[in-house]
């Protein structure tokens, strides 16, 4: 059995889940998130305590049963805290406005950007050079702030494009004649 998978998941008081035969549910103050489950493993729910453990001792019930645990811990963090990524926009007259279903983008190109926002996340721009993505899915966070990223990645001369707050860019020195 996974390591991973042997260490159980601490369940809030604020945090509801509920089992059914294709999958499991949890609803917390934040949202509700759902996740299918295989047959491989099975789930105790006892004493606020989400346990996994597998069915059989084939490879895949190992690896899948370290998988889901990791999904569900983070479905029992995202429905109570949530998730956030920060993006900065770096680069002259580059800048970011949120708008309801959108965010516009200008980055330096002829055109602006509109990035249609998906269901379940919230986009902020407390500053013009500052995008901040929240939601409950980790997923589907990240997976937003990856795609609005590519629109115009680091160079990696001068550093101008989308980065991730913690993202370090190591710049190339300039051809010297």
């Amino acid at each position: 059995m996974s390591r991973v998978s042997k260490n159980p998941i601490q369940i809030p008081s604020n945090v509801e889940v509920k089992q059914s035969l294709s999958g499991i549910s949890i609803k917390g103050p934040l949202g509700v998130l759902q996740q299918s489950i295989t047959s491989d493993i099975n789930i105790d729910i006892n004493e606020g305590q989400l346990q996994i453990s597998v069915t059989n001792d084939s490879k895949r019930a190992n690896e899948i049963s370290g998988t889901m645990r990791a999904l569900l811990a983070n479905m029992v963090h995202g429905v109570t805290v949530g998730f956030e990524k920060k993006l900065l926009l770096v680069g002259v007259g580059f800048r970011a406005q949120s708008k309801s279903s959108s965010l516009n983008l200008m980055l330096g190109y002829s055109h602006p950007i509109d990035h249609k926002i998906p269901k379940g996340i919230s986009i902020d721009t407390p500053i013009q050079t500052e995008v901040i993505i929240k939601g409950i899915d980790k997923q589907m966070v990240g997976q937003t702030a990856a795609e609005i990223r590519a629109y115009r990645k680091p160079e990696p001369y001068k550093g101008k494009g989308i980065r991730y707050s913690n993202e370090l860019i190591v710049l190339k020195e300039a051809k010297k004649k």
